[in-house]
C-alpha cells in the first residue's frame, strides 16, 4: 500500500535561491511542486500555470472566500496563496509536495498539517543576499531595499522552522533537503502501521 506523501515547505528571504533549489528537487520522481497563485505582475519569462497562477485581486479574493486556498499572505502589495486541490491530490498519490512560500503562509499551513516539514533557506550572509537581488536585475533599488528589510524580519521566524539550510551551492542544498525528507519519512510517527505490515 502506497504511503501518503509529505508536505515540504521551503521558505526564506527573496534572493535566497528558493526557486533554483526547488527546480533541482522536482527533477526527482518523488517530488511535486505546488504552483502558487499570485496577484503580482509576471516577470519576464514567467508563464502562467508554470511559474505561478497569475490572478486579479478580485479572483484571488473569491478563492479565499470559497476556501480554495490552503494559505494566503500579502507581501509587498500583492497576494500570494496555495491552491488546495492540487496539493491534496498529489499527496494522496504518494508524492512529497513542495510549497515555496513566505513565512506567514508557512505558519498558517503548520496549523492545518502539524506534521509538515518546515525548511528555512538562507544565503551564506546578508552581503551575498544583496548581491543576488541586485544581479537579478528585475527590481528597482527601492524594492530591493524593501526586500532586504523584509529578510531581516523573516529571520525572526527561524526558531519556528524544523530545519535551516544554508544555500551555498545548489546541488549540496538540494541533497541536504532530500536527506531531511528521507529521514522524516522514517519517523516512527509516520509509520504507525509498520507492525501490522510486518506481521
Amino acid at each position: 500500500m502506497k504511503k501518503e506523501g509529505m508536505l515540504v515547505i521551503i521558505s526564506g528571504p527573496s534572493g535566497s535561491g528558493k526557486g533554483t533549489v526547488v527546480k533541482e528537487l522536482v527533477q526527482k520522481e518523488d517530488f511535486a511542486l505546488s504552483i502558487s497563485a499570485t496577484t503580482r505582475t509576471p516577470r519576464t519569462g514567467e508563464i502562467d500555470g508554470v511559474h505561478y497562477y497569475f490572478y486579479s485581486k478580485e479572483t484571488f479574493e473569491e478563492m479565499k472566500n470559497q476556501n480554495e486556498l490552503l494559505e494566503w499572505a500579502e507581501f509587498c502589495g500583492n497576494y500570494y496563496g496555495t491552491p488546495r486541490k492540487y496539493v491534496e491530490q498529489q499527496m494522496s498519490q504518494g508524492k512529497n509536495v513542495i510549497l515555496e512560500i513566505e513565512v506567514q503562509g508557512a505558519l498558517q499551513i503548520k496549523k492545518l498539517y502539524s506534521d509538515c516539514i518546515l525548511v528555512f533557506l538562507v544565503p551564506p550572509n546578508i552581503k551575498e543576499l544583496q548581491k543576488r537581488l541586485t544581479q537579478r536585475g528585475t527590481e528597482d533599488k527601492q524594492t530591493i531595499d524593501r526586500r532586504m528589510n523584509r529578510a531581516v524580519e523573516e529571520m525572526e521566524f527561524v526558531p519556528q522552522y524544523d530545519y535551516i539550510v544554508i544555500n551555498d551551492t545548489i546541488t549540496e542544498t538540494a541533497e541536504a533537503i532530500c536527506a531531511i525528507v528521507k529521514a522524516e519519512g522514517m519517523k516512527s510517527s509516520r509509520n504507525i502501521n509498520i507492525k501490522e505490515q510486518f506481521i
